[in-house]
């Protein structure tokens, strides 16, 4: 909704309104995750473990098809954000006579993002679906690792996008900021 109605949905929707959403999105993601330390585990039997112990067989497949189900709809959901975001960006284009690199670029990142959380969590979903808890430990490790790797590739992806973190790193490694370096005015879609 905010991006069709840009210029008014500060007006429309109410701040009140957001921070009550995103409380009850948070409350619910704790009360998942607190599911198998509150009685739901497979500690009193060691044959319905999956892989992801204490959590049982069965929770892991339902969690694991959900998180395929929610990353399909946050894929349909960006392809929307970016379709909008690039007829808007052309609209601009056209009524100043120029065309936005930057609405691309933000395109790009978005990208790049979401296909690194598809390669870091979908073979960990995957193998959550058909590894059972006497599938060798290795195998586990192997697919979380990439998984808890995610949010350090995130910000990495983000630094080498955005001027202003690249200045950020520049100075905090070396002291110095490289005289190649552009310090064009910045845009809204510069990510």
């Amino acid at each position: 909704m905010s991006l069709y109605n840009a210029l008014t949905y500060h007006t429309e929707r109410a701040v009140t309104f957001t921070y009550v959403i995103v409380a009850l999105i948070w409350l619910v993601c704790v009360v998942l995750g607190s599911l198998p330390l509150l009685g739901w585990n497979c500690l009193r039997d060691e044959a319905s473990c999956s892989v992801c112990r204490p959590v049982t067989k069965n929770n892991a497949v339902a969690l694991a098809v959900t998180f395929l189900l929610v990353f399909a709809l946050m894929m349909q959901l960006y392809f929307l954000i970016c379709k909008i975001a690039l007829r808007h960006a052309q609209q601009i284009a056209v009524q100043h006579h120029f065309v936005s690199i930057s609405t691309t670029k933000g395109v790009s990142t978005l990208s790049a993002i979401l296909c690194t959380f598809a390669v870091c969590w979908i073979p960990f979903a995957m193998y959550s679906i058909v590894a059972d808890s006497s599938y060798p430990i290795i195998y586990t490790y192997a697919t979380v690792l990439p998984a808890t790797c995610n949010s350090v590739i995130n910000p990495i992806i983000y630094a080498f996008r955005n001027p202003d973190i690249q200045k950020s790193l520049w100075l905090a490694c070396c002291g110095c900021i490289p005289t190649n370096f552009s310090l064009r005015p910045r845009t809204s879609s510069d990510v």
